[in-house]
């Protein structure tokens, strides 16, 4: 600004030494025709209003210059403002000049890139907020082969491992990541795999795509639950078929011997169809229960709450099993209840008590006594079939609400026990919105409970 205030003065002056060198020159040529001290006043006279009209056009020069330094000087932090980024500046309009238009355009530029910038900020949040909400794990990769970005998810999984420009390697040690992403980088073509030790317990499928820019976008989509629901598919079904295996290979073989034999005494026949009996009860129970955790673990399975005083769940369930425990010489003990309200399904909480009072009948052989009772708690009511039998083992207690898990797999099929009648409890309790476990010691018995909540007074 110092050069334009330079060159504005310089060329003033130039003006006035040429105003004032042909003021000479005219009066030298007045001077050969006209009287000597005449034309010397007169020369005076022009030299000195020259000096006076440089003195006062100084100043003038000077003011102008500053007005026109000081707005491009304006110009020039405006424009250092928007190479920072600070798209809000804007410059002060002064005057109807070029000047004035120059920092009009410049303003409408400003709000068009901030505009511009705005509405790109907003499309990149909105993408990143899609990129977040994914169930899938997300990160971009640069052709150098570190991280460009990463979603959330990504995050979560790598933890403060993963950062924007660090190498990817440093980031991530699976191998299978490492090397479809480098597949994708060098062979620009999809790569996928599968992951098992990203991250521990989860198994994730992999995807890299190569990007238009020369990076690639890894995309792990998790399957640890579709991993375990086919595990439990194919578990169920081993279980079952060895479950009715069983049974069909003794009725079988029974049968054959009948047929093989029809005039064997009528002792013998009565046995083996006693023994035919017996497992083809056992195949129905199987049946029964099977139909029973399909029912109560169908997304269609809705409970008829309705407000049931505790005391009576608990009553009318030692009226009802009665019938179980008469041939066993084993007693239903009352061991109190609140009258406190439950909101309960009366026939799912019949059931809930049937399959754990036969549970218990499997072991209180020894005390020929089963307590059944509730406690009330802070917003449900904690109900509890207790037997006194040996117990057992703390580490069967976190897996005995599975299904087919048994403790003692020869005892519990010579009771007749099909291993689902626990995870049916479990089922129906989570199914009120209420909880279930079993406390144990070997030696001392073993109590089960399951909460029903409160009804809302």
């Amino acid at each position: 600004m110092s050069r334009v205030f330079a060159k504005l003065l310089g060329l003033l002056f130039l003006i006035l030494v040429f105003h004032t060198v042909v003021m000479e020159l005219v009066f030298s040529r007045l001077m050969q025709h006209q009287g000597v001290e005449l034309l010397r006043l007169i020369g005076r006279q022009a030299f000195w209003s020259g000096l006076i009209s440089l003195a006062v056009a100084l100043p003038v020069a000077a003011w102008v210059a500053v007005g026109i330094t000081h707005r491009l000087q304006r110009v020039v932090v405006f424009a250092r403002r928007i190479a920072d980024g600070d798209l809000e500046a804007r410059l002060t309009l002064d005057g109807n000049d070029e000047l004035a238009d120059m920092e009009a355009a410049l303003n409408q530029t400003a709000l068009r890139l901030g505009g511009n910038f705005a509405e790109i900020e907003s499309h990149r949040q909105e993408l990143a907020a899609m990129l977040d909400s994914m169930q899938e794990a997300v990160v971009a990769i640069t052709a150098e082969s570190t991280v460009l970005w990463s979603n959330a998810v990504m995050q979560r999984i790598a933890g403060m491992q993963i950062r924007t420009g660090r190498p990817l390697i440093h980031a991530v040690r699976d191998p299978e990541l490492l090397a479809c992403v480098r597949g994708a980088l060098e062979e620009r073509e999809v790569r996928t795999g599968r992951s098992s030790s990203l991250a521990p317990g989860r198994v994730f499928e992999i995807s890299a795509a190569p990007l238009p820019n020369g990076g690639a976008l890894a995309v792990l989509h998790d399957v640890t639950r579709i991993e375990a629901a086919e595990k439990s598919r194919r578990d169920f079904i081993a279980n079952v078929s060895h479950e009715l295996r069983t049974p069909l290979t003794s009725i079988q073989g029974y049968v054959e011997t009948l047929v093989d034999d029809p005039l064997s005494n009528l002792e013998t026949t009565r046995e083996f169809l006693g023994i035919i009996l017996k497992n083809a009860t056992r195949m129905n129970r199987l049946t029964e229960d099977l139909l029973a955790l399909a029912s109560v673990e169908s997304p269609d399975y809705v409970l008829k709450d309705q407000p049931m005083r505790a005391n009576v769940l608990v009553k009318d369930a030692i009226d009802a099993l009665g019938g179980i425990v008469v041939d066993s010489e084993v007693e239903l003990e009352f061991a109190g209840a609140p009258e406190a309200m439950a909101l309960a399904d009366p026939d799912a909480v019949n059931q809930i008590f049937g399959n754990l009072v036969e549970n218990a009948l499997k072991y209180a052989q020894q005390s020929n006594r089963i307590r059944i009772g509730a406690n009330l708690l802070e917003n449900e009511v904690e109900f509890f079939v207790q037997d006194f039998g040996p117990g057992m083992a703390s580490e069967h207690l976190d897996r005995i609400f599975e299904r087919f898990y048994r403790i003692d797999k020869a005892r519990s099929r010579e009771s007749g026990g099909t291993g689902l009648g626990l995870a049916i409890v479990r089922h129906l309790a989570e199914t009120h919105g209420g909880r279930v476990w079993a406390e144990s010691e070997l030696g001392s018995g073993s109590t089960f409970h399951f909460t029903l909540p409160l009804a809302q007074s």
